[in-house]
C-alpha cells in the first residue's frame, strides 16, 4: 500500500523486517560476485615519486628569475613529455604492448600509456603565494612493479632535463630579445639627443630655462643703457661749457691783443650777450657761469667806454698777424677734444646696448613658441631615455639570471623520493570491490523491495482500511496463532498476538 498514505519510521521498520531477505540475499550475492570478479582482473602496480621545486640560491629581490610561473612551466613540460613522440619512444624503449603492436594503431597504445601516467602539483600550504609551487608528484601504473618503476624513473628524468632545457632556452631568448630591444632603444635615444642638440643650437638663448637669465640680462642692459645715457648727457653739457669757455678765452685774448677795437669789442659784447642768453635758458642768475659772463660783459663795457673817452683810432685794432692761441685756450681745446672722444665712445656704447636689448627682447618674444616645441622634443627624449634605462636594467637582470642558471643556482627540480617499487598491486582493490558489490546489492535489494511493496495491495492496518474504504473502523480483530502449553502434549491453545499477516475485518455501516 505504498503511496496510499505518508509512511512513518515504524512503517519503514516494518517493511525492512518483512523484506529483509530481499535485501540480504542480493547484497551477499553481489559482494561475493564482485570479489570473485576482482580475482580475474589483471593486476596493476603504481610507482610514485615526488619532485620538489627548489627556490633559487639568490633571493628574487636581488636577481629576478626568468623562469616565470612554475605552474605554467610545469603544464608546458607535461604536455611536451606526454606528447605522442615522447611516449612512443618510451613504448619502444621498454617494449610495451608487444602483443598489441600489430593489432592496434600506435595512437591507441600511446593513449593507454598516457592514461596510466598522472602528474599532479603539490598545493602549497600558504594560499597567498600563488606562484610558490612546492613540487609535484608523478604516478605511473603498469602491469609489473619493476616496469612501473622504470617508466616512472624515465618520466622523472625527462622532467628534470626538460626543466633545464626550457629554463636555459627561455633565458637565452629573453636575453637576446632584450639586447635587440636595447639596441633599437639606443638608436632612438641617439636620434632624439641629436634632435634636441640641433634645436638647442638653433634657438640658443630663447630656450625656456634661459628666460629668467634673459630677464636678468635685459634688466642689466637697461641699467647700463641708462647709465651710459646719463654719462653722455653730462659729457655733452661739459662740451657746451668748454666751448663757451673757449669762446670767452678767445674773445678775451683778441680784446687784449687788439688793445681797443670798438667793432671787435662790440662783437665780443654781442657774443657774450648771446652766451648769457643761452646760459640763462639752463641756469639761474646765481650760477657761476652766468655770473662770470656778466662780469666779462661789465669789463668789456668799461673798456669800450674807456676807448671812447681816449679816442683811440680804429686802425690799431686791425693789425695783421695777431695771435689768440693762449695756454688757457690750448688747455680748453685739449679738454674739448677729450670730451668729444668720450661722447663718441658713449654714443657707440649706447648703440651697442640698444642692439643687445633688441636681441634679448626678440628672444623673450620667441620663448613661448620655442617652449612648446622644446617641451615636445624633451618629452620624447625623456621617454626614450626612460625606455633605454629600463631595458638596460632588464638586460642586467637577464644576464644575472642566465648566469645563475648556468651555475645551477637558479630554480631547480630535485627528486625528493626516488620512484618507488610497489610491493602490492594498486588495482584491483579486492576489499573495495567487495564493499562496492555489497553497496550495489543493497541498492538492488531496496529497488526490488520497493517494487514488491508498490504491487502489494494487502490491508495490514486500520489506516489502510480507512484510506481504502473511506469509512470509520468499528472493530479490529488481531491475528491469532497457536501456542503450546509448557511440558504438555495437549492440543494447541489459541492466543491473540500481533502479527504481520493480513487482517480480516468485519465492517458495518
Amino acid at each position: 500500500m505504498i503511496g496510499q498514505h505518508e509512511l512513518t519510521v515504524e512503517d519503514y521498520k516494518t517493511i525492512l523486517r518483512r523484506r529483509k531477505w530481499v535485501l540480504i540475499i542480493p547484497a551477499i550475492l553481489c559482494s561475493v560476485g564482485a570479489y570473485v570478479v576482482s580475482l580475474f582482473l589483471p593486476a596493476r602496480y603504481k610507482s610514485e615519486t615526488v619532485v620538489l621545486v627548489e627556490a633559487p640560491a639568490v633571493s628574487s629581490e636581488l636577481v629576478r628569475p626568468i623562469g616565470g610561473d612554475t605552474n605554467q612551466r610545469l603544464a608546458t613540460m607535461r604536455e611536451e613529455i606526454l606528447s605522442r613522440t615522447r611516449l612512443q619512444q618510451i613504448i619502444e624503449k621498454f617494449n610495451l604492448h608487444q602483443e598489441d603492436l600489430g593489432k592496434h594503431p600506435m595512437e591507441e597504445l600511446v593513449g593507454r600509456l598516457r592514461s596510466s601516467i598522472d602528474v599532479s602539483a603539490v598545493r602549497p600550504m600558504d594560499r597567498t603565494n600563488a606562484n610558490g609551487l612546492p613540487g609535484f608528484t608523478i604516478n605511473v601504473m603498469a602491469s609489473e612493479p619493476q616496469l612501473a618503476q622504470r617508466i616512472c624513473t624515465e618520466i622523472t628524468t625527462m622532467f628534470l632535463q626538460q626543466n633545464v632545457i626550457i629554463s636555459e632556452r627561455k633565458a637565452e631568448d629573453t636575453t637576446d630579445f632584450i639586447n635587440r630591444q636595447l639596441q633599437e632603444a639606443k638608436a632612438k635615444l641617439d636620434d632624439q639627443d641629436a634632435k634636441l642638440a640641433d634645436f638647442q643650437r638653433r634657438y640658443m638663448g630663447a630656450l625656456p630655462e634661459e628666460a629668467q637669465t634673459n630677464f636678468s640680462l635685459l634688466t642689466g642692459l637697461a641699467s647700463q643703457l641708462d647709465s651710459v645715457t646719463q654719462s653722455l648727457n653730462r659729457a655733452q653739457q661739459d662740451k657746451l661749457f668748454l666751448e663757451s669757455a673757449l669762446s670767452q678765452q678767445v674773445a678775451t685774448a683778441k680784446i687784449s691783443q687788439t688793445a681797443a677795437n670798438p667793432d671787435a669789442l662790440s662783437r665780443q659784447l654781442a657774443a657774450l650777450q648771446d652766451e648769457l642768453a643761452s646760459l640763462r635758458t639752463r641756469y639761474t642768475d646765481e650760477h657761476p657761469d652766468v655770473i662770470k659772463v656778466k662780469n666779462e660783459m661789465t669789463r668789456l663795457q668799461q673798456r669800450m667806454d674807456e676807448q671812447a673817452a681816449n679816442g683811440h683810432s680804429e686802425s690799431e685794432t686791425d693789425k695783421p698777424g695777431l695771435s689768440v692761441d693762449t695756454p688757457q685756450a690750448q688747455q680748453l681745446r685739449a679738454q674739448l677734444h677729450q670730451i668729444e672722444v668720450n661722447i663718441r665712445e658713449r654714443m657707440a656704447e649706447q648703440l651697442r646696448l640698444q642692439q643687445q636689448i633688441s636681441r634679448v627682447q626678440a628672444k623673450l618674444e620667441l620663448t613661448p613658441a620655442v617652449a612648446q616645441q622644446y617641451k615636445a622634443i624633451t618629452r620624447d627624449a625623456q621617454t626614450a631615455l626612460n625606455i633605454y634605462n629600463d631595458l638596460l636594467k632588464k638586460q642586467s637582470d637577464s644576464e644575472m639570471s642566465r648566469d645563475l642558471l648556468r651555475r645551477q643556482q637558479g630554480e631547480q627540480f630535485r627528486v625528493l623520493d626516488p620512484p618507488s617499487l610497489p610491493q602490492q598491486p594498486t588495482f584491483p582493490n579486492r576489499r573495495l570491490f567487495a564493499f562496492g558489490g555489497l553497496a550495489g546489492g543493497l541498492g538492488f535489494g531496496l529497488a526490488i523491495a520497493f517494487l514488491l511493496e508498490a504491487q502489494d495491495t494487502t490491508l495490514r492496518t486500520e489506516k489502510d482500511v480507512e484510506l481504502l474504504l473511506k469509512l470509520p473502523t468499528l472493530a479490529v480483530i488481531p491475528g491469532m496463532k497457536p501456542s503450546r502449553a509448557n511440558g504438555n502434549n495437549s492440543s494447541p491453545k489459541m492466543t491473540a498476538e500481533p502479527t504481520d499477516e493480513p487482517i480480516n475485518l468485519n465492517v458495518g455501516v
